[in-house]
């Protein structure tokens, strides 16, 4: 069996596609369609993702939650994107498809996990 078949696991970088804006949306969502989960890193969003009072981070957790897309989000130091960030990540330590974790590792056995 191939690694990455077993993993569940797949990347904005594999799908070819980038998180820089609200139009980038879609386009992940249509991508995601079928596949068992994402692994996303911090790296992968634009700063106005990551800026929460923009409201784009949770129209991009409502629309995975909507179509039921487990994701990983991978966030070495939530604290780094501010208070309220980090409080988020905490949040979402126990939900059951939007997972912070600190590293791929973590990630990658988390959406291992999901049914």
């Amino acid at each position: 069996m191939e690694p990455q078949q077993s993993d569940k696991v797949t990347t904005l970088p594999e799908l070819g596609l980038h998180l820089r804006d609200a139009a980038d949306i879609p386009d992940v969502i249509g991508a995601l369609y079928g596949q068992p989960g994402l692994l996303l890193h911090d790296t992968d969003l634009g700063p106005d993702f990551l800026n929460l009072r923009t409201g784009l981070l949770g129209e991009l957790f409502q629309k995975f939650v909507n179509y039921r897309l487990p994701v990983a989000v991978v966030v070495p130091d939530p604290a780094r994107y501010g208070e309220r960030f980090a409080e988020l990540a905490r949040e979402h330590a126990r939900h059951s498809l939007i997972r912070f974790v600190p590293d791929e590792a973590a990630g990658r056995a988390w959406l291992r996990g999901q049914p």
